[in-house]
């Protein structure tokens, strides 16, 4: 499996031939080039790492640390973490930047490195232009004996990332408290059964019941909080007859949600529900501005203008997200894959605090989970994916498919978005998986099957043609 370089960092699966998957070697050039990028940013010579719980984690968490050290770089390692709590941690050990090491939602084959500046931020596009430069380029100057990095290990990651999420106004425990939830966690076994129930608890939570919270890095289940995963969640739910039902996936940055009564909330629709209480709490005459992605459902706009704000989409990936938050102000933002991303706390997409704010919003709004959801717009998206080999031209099918459909409203700003009379939908080159992501939304279920099916019957046809 190739090496996927992008703006979700260097991903690839674990063995096989070096520059193929992500072996020893590659971890080792990818991390030396990072440093030596964010040295030369930064005067501060250290770093945070942290891994989810895939078996490959120790292995790649020794081979970064000891490349750091052997640059001269301090380490400070948080172990088995969280995505957000070591984007946290980057800004609150004043590091010149961070790695974590994790594959996100991919199986637990794949591993990666996920590349943060200094403000604790995912690096852009250039950036990483520059590191994979770097990384072609060689030659790397290691320090001598007498300045070797030194290791600092940090078990108080999690639990100050917890604090912080107290410490936030829109976070209102008290209320929480008062309501006595009964919740259940499926965490897939990795580093959010160690998060997400101790948040919960911290919240006032009264019964916490865990699925998959053993962080063994074996998966019980496809790692993607998608509805077909979660079956199990679902199950629980309705079995214990609790409030509601959390998912996470494996390094906790994306949230998804079950109805006490078994239903989905939709992945799509955390984002919408975390966006509909901070608009509502914005105070004054602030900006009552939000962002998502172009493969986001058209909920949070509408949402966003029926409270008199503006609502702004951009490319797919976190990196491009928060580059429009800050442009626009935007007091909420995210991907409708779950990623909640509030920036009066930190700008990365967050589950920890998207729990928080989602039980904020449960419990002062007085109503179940399944009769908040339907305050919401009921749009549905069709998730699909086709599989991708090396020799597929994927530039030209998709200038082959936006000929066809010329006559449609159309958006390349992120592989190729179609409307189709308020419908529409969107095929792009994942940043993650080999694969082309088609995404299409409408009113009605089998409206948003079918153009996926008719866009996806297109793609298969001009594969085919070579």
């Amino acid at each position: 499996m190739p090496l996927i370089k992008s703006i979700s960092g260097i991903r690839g699966t674990i063995g096989g031939k070096q520059g193929d998957n992500l072996t020893p070697e590659d971890v080792v050039k990818f991390t030396a080039a990072f440093a030596v990028w964010a040295m030369k940013k930064s005067t501060k010579r250290k770093m945070v790492i942290g891994r989810d719980a895939r078996i490959s984690g120790a292995i790649i968490s020794s081979l970064v640390t000891a490349t750091l050290q052997s640059l001269g770089i301090g380490v400070i390692d948080l172990g088995l973490s969280t995505t957000p709590t070591v984007e946290i941690a980057v800004v609150d050990h004043d590091c010149a930047g961070g790695i974590i090491i994790t594959a996100s939602h991919n199986p637990m084959q794949w591993n990666a490195l996920k590349l943060l500046n200094h403000k604790g931020e995912f690096i852009n596009e250039a950036e990483g232009k520059e590191v994979l430069r770097l990384a072609d380029a060689g030659n790397f100057f290691f320090a001598e004996v007498l300045s070797l990095g030194n290791f600092v290990r940090d078990e108080n990651g999690i639990e100050n990332h917890i604090k912080k999420i107290l410490a936030l106004p829109l976070v209102n425990a008290e209320a929480i408290k008062k309501k006595k939830f009964k919740i259940v966690v499926d965490a897939v076994n990795s580093t959010g059964g160690i998060a997400v129930p101790e948040l919960l608890k911290a919240l006032g939570v009264k019964e916490v019941i865990e699925l998959n919270c053993e962080p063994t890095g074996k998966f019980a289940h496809n790692p993607e909080p998608l509805a077909e995963n979660l079956v199990g969640l679902a199950h629980l739910v309705k079995f214990h007859k609790a409030d509601l039902g959390f998912a996470v996936d494996p390094d906790v940055d994306r949230l998804a949600i079950v109805n006490d009564d078994g239903s989905m909330f939709g992945e799509e629709y955390t984002l919408v529900a975390v966006a509909d209480y901070v608009l509502k709490n914005v105070k004054g005459a602030g900006e009552r501005n939000t962002v998502s992605n172009l493969s986001s459902t058209r909920a949070l706009k509408d949402i966003t203008l029926k409270a008199g704000g503006k609502y702004f989409a951009t490319a797919v990936g976190e990196v491009n997200v928060v580059t429009k938050m800050k442009e626009a102000k935007a007091v909420i933002g995210g991907e409708g894959n779950g990623g909640v991303i509030y920036p009066e706390f930190h700008y990365g997409r967050d589950a920890m605090v998207g729990i928080a704010l989602f039980l904020s919003h449960l419990a002062t709004s007085g109503k179940t989970c399944t009769v908040l959801r339907s305050d919401y717009p009921n749009y549905v998206i069709s998730k699909n994916k086709i599989q991708l080999t090396p020799e597929v031209n994927i530039d030209r099918i998709l200038k082959a498919v936006e000929k066809k459909y010329s006559k449609q409203p159309i958006n390349t700003e992120d592989g190729l978005k179609i409307e189709f009379d308020g419908d529409w939908v969107h095929l792009r080159k994942s940043n993650t998986e080999p694969i082309i992501r088609i995404y299409s939304e409408s009113s009605h279920e089998t409206t948003a099957n079918k153009l996926a099916e008719k866009i996806m019957e297109d793609i298969k046809g001009l594969m085919k043609e070579g």
